[in-house]
């Protein structure tokens, strides 16, 4: 049987979720782009966009203009973290984008690779 949320697991997982995160404050497109596996595999829903492979997410990121991610700053709340085995994680979260008021949230498969932990798999969308 699969061990769920081992400790040690789960504060790597965390860390791993919150450099992503002050990445995407920072607007640091370096880390944005070495927290996902670098893989043609990897895909990222976004609100407006589906990107296939490491490649098509980031050139996302770097097509990004201040103004854009400046738009989308946010507040994270109800951020869960489960991990299963030790190699596999899921993180979601909940945000409130700072500028509208507007509520969303965003999903990600955490694998760990001989890198460290990769988001895999990766969706954001907004409520109505």
């Amino acid at each position: 049987m699969t061990e769920i949320n081992i400790p040690e697991v789960v504060t790597e997982v965390r860390a791993a979720f919150e450099r992503y995160d002050q990445g995407l404050v920072d607007n640091d497109v370096a880390v944005l782009d070495d927290s996902f596996w670098d893989s043609e595999h990897t895909l990222r829903y976004g609100v407006g966009e589906n990107l296939y492979g490491h490649a098509q997410i980031a050139a996302f990121r770097a097509s990004r203009t201040p103004e854009q991610h400046k738009a989308r700053a946010r507040q994270l709340e109800n951020t869960r973290i489960v991990t299963f085995g030790r190699d596999f994680a899921v993180a979601n979260t909940e945000y409130v984008v700072l500028a509208t008021g507007q509520r969303g949230r965003q999903s990600q498969t955490w694998m760990r690779t001989p890198e460290g932990w990769k988001v895999v798999a990766a969706h954001v969308s907004l409520m109505r």
